[in-house]
């Protein structure tokens, strides 16, 4: 296929056709300093599914971060997890509920300890803005503007 080719998708829809959970599971070197990280930023954790290696923190209605400890992460995966500052095999967005709620996020963040992965981008229609976290894990927060049509309105501007 065309790298400019629009897949073909047999599919489409704007909400999925059966509710499932969404589980994340990423490695930390220090849950402890991890979870206060990561409430620091505003997130809650779910006690009836945290223990001496592993927290749940809650971030959607049905999405999940698993914080585990390497020797947790290994239970899950053949392959030791990769140092997250060398390898960059996904990024995680979350989606806040302004413009404003980027900037606070990040920039508490960023006091908590975490460091810049880029400076903040404004396409008009999103606004975002992203940091590696304790252990150089890629999560970019941001807000995308709610009116119908204001992506197509904006890139007909540019």
């Amino acid at each position: 296929m065309n790298a400019t080719a629009v897949p073909t998708i047999t599919r489409a829809g704007t909400r999925p056709e059966v509710r499932r959970r969404l589980f994340v599971n990423i490695a930390v070197t220090d849950l402890q300093r991890s979870i206060c990280f990561f409430e620091a930023l505003g997130f809650t954790f779910n006690r009836q599914l945290t223990d001496a290696s592993s927290a749940c923190m809650l971030v959607g209605a049905d999405v999940f971060f698993m914080l585990l400890s390497t020797e947790r992460f290994l239970r899950f995966s053949r392959s030791p997890p990769e140092e997250a500052r060398r390898a960059n095999g996904a990024s995680y967005a979350i989606g806040v509920e302004s413009r404003e709620a980027v900037w606070v996020t990040v920039t508490r963040a960023l006091e908590a300890g975490a460091s810049r992965a880029a400076d903040p981008k404004d396409y008009g229609y999103m606004y975002a803005w992203s940091f590696y976290d304790l252990d150089g894990h890629h999560f970019e927060v941001f807000w995308m503007d709610p009116t119908p049509g204001a992506r197509a309105l904006w890139q007909r501007k540019i």
